[in-house]
């Protein structure tokens, strides 16, 4: 029996003592939680205050009866002059007489030019390519060695491609000769 109770007594000195190791642990974080908050606002208290951002809504709209500021009177006349520069560049475009109207007219042809040129050589290699196929099935290889509609087809394209070219081309030309017949400087063709 009297291991018994020495048993006991140390389970009973065990958690006596860590009861006593807890209990000064808790106090402790309790206490820098309350510190860090006490600090958290004295932060708080002294941190300077954002500034303010002003936006339209925090001035007053003038008044039709206002007279307008030499600052209106700039902005004014910054966007009148905008206007009637960008009018002004509108008006040469349209003007038969002018560089910006021939330039935007070759432009245009040159670009349609380039893009057919581009879709032909597309077209000429997918012609190569299907002259030279090979189906694995011997049903459709036999069926293209007699009619070739796949190379007939690509034929086909080309062909009406290189007619789209060559009007292409005719055009330039014809525009070439109205701008020379207009009096322009050869160069604005390019």
């Amino acid at each position: 029996m009297r291991m018994a109770q020495l048993i006991r007594f140390a389970a009973f000195a065990a958690v006596l003592a860590f009861s006593n190791y807890c209990a000064p642990a808790q106090d402790q974080s309790n206490d820098d939680v309350a510190a860090a908050a006490r600090r958290s606002r004295e932060q708080q208290k002294n941190a300077p205050k954002p500034a303010k951002v002003v936006t339209n809504d925090d001035f007053p709209s003038p008044s039709p009866s206002t007279p307008p500021t030499a600052g209106d009177q700039k902005a004014s006349s910054d966007a009148k002059r905008d206007a009637d520069q960008s009018s002004a560049e509108e008006a040469a475009e349209n003007d038969p007489k002018s560089e910006a109207y021939w330039r935007k007219r070759f432009q245009k042809l040159h670009d349609k030019l380039a893009q057919a040129e581009k879709e032909l050589d597309i077209l000429q290699r997918e012609l190569d390519k299907n002259q030279v196929q090979y189906y694995s099935d011997p049903q459709k290889a036999l069926m293209q060695q007699h009619d070739r509609s796949d190379v007939n087809e690509g034929t086909a394209k080309i062909d009406a491609k290189k007619k789209e070219i060559d009007s292409l081309k005719q055009q330039l030309s014809d525009l070439e000769d109205q701008l020379r017949k207009a009096g322009g400087d050869p160069g604005w063709a390019r």
